[in-house]
């Protein structure tokens, strides 16, 4: 194992991401009902938007949905189709990703999806999508009080089906729960994930998606801590630079160490990607203001390149869009990938 202590400790946004617990804030309506709410009051609540409709029978507070996390607001409507189902399907593809809090980068969560076995009548509804398919029973676990597809079986579900930025956030973020073990990143259980994956993936010759799935599967990286990190690992391998160095640490003032994202070996730069909660969340500030937030950024960075020599580039979720918005970024602060010709890769 390696001590976690060399690893900086970004909270994960998914984990925790609301309170009180969502399972208590969907309700139904008859449990309402009995509380004193009438039918006109619900319709009247739900125009206003005190409350939200998740489907037939089921509320969420208006106020309480507006503050999650899109994968959370997902799994709100997961647990309300949950509540209502019957018979053998589980939770599967997206909608069993947000029970194991893995990120759904830029995907729009518009039904819930479920799976049955494939001898099973498979109809579906307005707002859930049923999907028929093998269903062995070690790949039916119980997350959350609900029956879903196992977490393997989850990523390699997803990785055969979703846009390429998606993909890698998803197998990034599934290797980091599996490796992460309180302070100290597990080796051996990396490479049992991995084994596991690679055995669905080897047995799955001709299934739609699958050579996308075994190249995301190889290029996973869970010491990418969040979507913007995975997304800024493909598009910097998209625009020809080497593999980077994740999560370097850099010996700081007074016997501090300081962590950078991202070490671009082959052209001597540091890069970070810098998501708004850094800045904007209270809990990650610890109780500074913004302006201090970022003074001390530039403190950070100034040591990083003295000590280093190398120079150091800042992105966000704005510039990771495109291969091309990256490089540009890049650009401005004169780095560039050593073999440009080597654009337009994967």
């Amino acid at each position: 194992m390696i001590s976690f202590d060399s690893l900086p400790a970004h909270p994960d946004p998914l984990v925790g991401a609301s309170h009180p617990p969502l399972e208590h804030e969907v309700r139904s309506r008859d449990d309402l009902i009995l509380n004193g709410w009438t039918d006109r009051r619900l319709a009247a609540a739900v125009a206003r938007g005190e409350l939200f409709h998740l489907r037939r029978g089921w509320y969420i507070d208006g106020a309480e949905r507006a503050a999650l996390h899109p994968e959370e607001r997902h799994r709100a409507h997961v647990i309300a189709v949950a509540r209502d189902s019957t018979g053998g399907a589980v939770m599967s593809h997206t909608s069993a990703a947000v029970l194991w809090r893995l990120p759904l980068y830029r995907i729009r969560c518009a039904a819930v999806h479920m799976t049955m076995p494939a001898a099973r009548r498979v109809s579906s509804s307005p707002d859930v999508r049923r999907h028929a398919g093998p269903l062995p029973a070690a790949d039916v676990v119980i997350v959350d009080g609900i029956r879903c597809t196992s977490l393997s079986r989850t990523v390699f579900d997803l990785l055969c089906v979703l846009p390429g930025e998606a993909a890698v956030s998803v197998a990034d973020a599934a290797e980091r729960q599996m490796a992460r073990r309180l302070r100290e990143w597990d080796l051996d259980a990396v490479a049992a994930w991995r084994l596991e994956l690679g055995r669905r993936l080897a047995e799955a010759d001709g299934r739609r998606g699958v050579r996308q799935a075994r190249w995301v599967a190889a290029f996973a990286d869970g010491r990418a801590q969040l979507p913007g990190e995975s997304v800024s690992r493909l598009q910097l391998h998209r625009l020809g630079f080497a593999a980077p160095e994740l999560q370097v640490p850099v010996a700081g003032p007074d016997g501090r160490t300081f962590f950078v994202d991202f070490e671009l070996g082959d052209v001597r730069c540091f890069g970070e990607f810098d998501g708004k909660e850094k800045y904007f969340d209270e809990a990650m500030r610890s109780g500074r203001t913004v302006e201090q937030v970022i003074f001390d950024e530039k403190r950070r960075e100034d040591w990083i390149r003295g000590a280093s020599q190398n120079r150091f580039a800042r992105w966000g979720m704005e510039h990771i869009g495109t291969p091309a918005a990256l490089g540009r970024r890049l650009a401005s602060f004169g780095v560039r990938p050593p073999d440009a010709g080597a654009q337009g890769r994967r």
